[in-house]
């Protein structure tokens, strides 16, 4: 994948969305992913990983990736913003159920994944340095921790979080298959299918030939707590090759 720099990208109109340069970020992946299966093309814009990125901070707001930023309006960056942007730019069958439940319990599961307290976030966590005293530490990596979470007594519960919301999602599929379906909701895609296939990586990264993520992202992707590995139910991972196969593509590309 080809990036600008933000020097590049500011000025130029539609739809930008800012990435982690070569590596397979996994909110960046996400929302590549509800992207493309709502038919929205962007121009990728370079964000490098733990690094100030003055630049897109002041173009934006915003330090980490991923960030959307059409034309001249405000800059987004959480999970929904970008989903609600994809809808509303997109075409064809939306990713959000029209039955009113069903689509509360769609953007309830995608918070589970990709909000804070979360999958995601609980699983970053787990594979950050064990935090120390703040004064230990310079004011670029303070902003950075602070921004993560990462607190003692996060840190200390994070692997329970995450092992609580398999255990969550594995239910879930189960009772779907029972159904006959192989969604989350309904029995038609949504944004929580997206999201779990790309934050799912997480915990048991794709082959390399499928997404060939340097080797220190790997094994920390796949270096898990005992009570993380016994929530990761198989049914979760079919769930996720299958998205894979069938709406986002693979090799993955950035």
């Amino acid at each position: 994948m080809k990036y600008l720099k933000v020097a590049e990208a500011r000025d130029l109109p539609g739809l930008r969305l800012a990435l982690t340069a070569n590596l397979p970020g996994p909110w960046g992946e996400a929302a590549k992913a509800v992207f493309k299966v709502r038919g929205v093309t962007f121009q990728p814009v370079e964000q490098l990983l733990l690094q100030p990125n003055e630049e897109l901070v002041a173009w934006t707001g915003y330090r980490n990736a991923p960030v959307a930023i059409l034309d001249d309006e405000p800059a987004v960056a959480n999970w929904h913003d970008i989903l609600i942007l994809a809808e509303r730019l997109g075409t064809g069958p939306s990713l959000l159920p029209s039955d009113p439940v069903e689509r509360s319990l769609a953007l309830g599961f995608s918070a589970e994944i990709c909000g804070p307290d979360g999958f995601g976030w609980n699983r970053r966590l787990t594979i950050s340095p064990i935090p120390t005293d703040d004064q230990d530490v310079d004011p670029a990596t303070l902003r950075i921790r602070r921004g993560y979470g990462l607190r003692m007594d996060a840190v200390a519960q994070a692997s329970e979080r995450v092992a609580m919301i398999l255990s969550g999602l594995s239910r879930q599929i189960h009772s779907q298959r029972a159904q006959g379906s192989f969604y989350f909701v309904g029995d038609h895609l949504s944004a929580c299918d997206l999201h779990w296939a790309a934050m799912s990586q997480m915990v048991a990264p794709l082959p390399h030939e499928h997404c060939p993520m340097p080797d220190w992202m790997r094994e920390l992707y796949a270096r898990l707590a005992p009570v993380i590995a016994q929530a990761l139910d198989p049914i979760l991972l079919d769930h996720r090759d299958y998205i894979f196969r069938r709406y986002v593509g693979l090799p993955l590309e950035f």
